[in-house]
């Protein structure tokens, strides 16, 4: 092996030590194409604003005039300190972004598992309707979705959608972060079932490829996570241990904004990957986002 001179090596080391002083964006030639992940942290009422201007700002997401859907979790009637329900206050200040960037009408909207009027009430959503331009819609009467094809699904060849989503100028999907009993964990891409008329179909199928493949025809623009308590076990209707993280995690990627979140807390006193989850591996097989976080930008905040 040929022999490092002291006068090569000095080279060799303040080389190296230039390269860690330039900035992130010219140590990666591809950094431009990496998923940008924006993730706030702090006082839970500035979190939405923060970690959307993170990954762009509301603007680039939408346009004045728009027709946006906000899809918060209200599946579960359940006390919302427990985390089994995205936090009424972090679906305002979405509300309140969409509004103020000139949206013409924002609809909050979920197909709930317990009764309706239950997961309304506990979930203190009705918070959220801050204006005469904003409503609320449980999706409980199947006439308010039509089928749309599925194309290559293998476990969904066709399945039936929230009409009002394809109304929409913007999709933004507001999952909370929490456990679930079947999948390990329910984010992003599982909390898409709530915009679905036959929920239970998934179950009777491979549930982590029909997510994945669910999310080849509904495909939400920006993707804003509830991480201000995390319920890490006892998910998805609780009760279990809920982890108090004052954290929301945003960005347009939907598989990189799963796959970031898990690692934000242990789920049932284990560390995941994202890799580790089968339904948001699948989805990135499928070629819908990016699953490794060293290829992704994490941009984070303190407010």
């Amino acid at each position: 092996m040929d022999k490092i001179t002291r006068r090569d090596f000095i080279k060799i080391g303040a080389g190296a030590a230039l390269f860690t002083l330039l900035p992130r964006s010219l140590m990666s030639a591809d950094n431009k194409n990496m998923p940008v992940i924006g993730v706030a942290e702090g006082d839970n009422s500035k979190l939405v604003k923060a970690a959307v201007d993170l990954v762009g700002g509301i603007d680039k997401f939408m346009k004045k005039g728009d027709v946006v859907c906000i899809k918060p979790n209200l599946s579960f009637a359940s006390n919302i300190d427990c985390g089994a329900t995205t936090n009424p206050d972090i679906v305002r200040q979405m509300v309140r972004l969409c509004l103020n960037a000139g949206a013409s009408r924002v609809i909050v909207l979920d197909h709930t598992i317990h009764e309706a009027t239950l997961c309304v009430e506990r979930s203190r959503i009705e918070e959220a309707i801050i204006d005469k331009k904003v409503s609320l819609v449980t999706l409980q009467q199947e006439r308010q979705y039509t089928e749309v094809d599925v194309p290559d699904g293998k476990e969904l060849r066709t399945i039936q959608i929230a009409k009002a989503i394809q109304n929409a100028d913007l999709l933004i999907n507001m999952p909370t972060a929490k456990s679930h009993s079947g999948t390990g964990v329910s984010l992003g891409l599982k909390g898409l079932m709530g915009l679905i008329w036959d929920r239970g179909y998934l179950h009777r199928v491979n549930l982590d490829r029909a997510i994945a493949e669910l999310s080849t025809v509904i495909k939400p623009s920006l993707t804003v996570i509830d991480a201000t308590r995390a319920l890490t076990t006892g998910g998805p209707g609780g009760p279990g241990k809920t982890v108090v993280l004052n954290k929301v995690v945003a960005g347009s990627d939907p598989v990189a904004v799963d796959s970031y979140t898990v690692g934000i807390a242990q789920w049932y006193k284990k560390s995941w990957s994202g890799t580790q989850v089968k339904h948001i591996r699948a989805a990135a097989d499928l070629g819908l986002g990016e699953i490794d976080t060293a290829n992704m930008q994490i941009k984070d905040i303190r407010v």
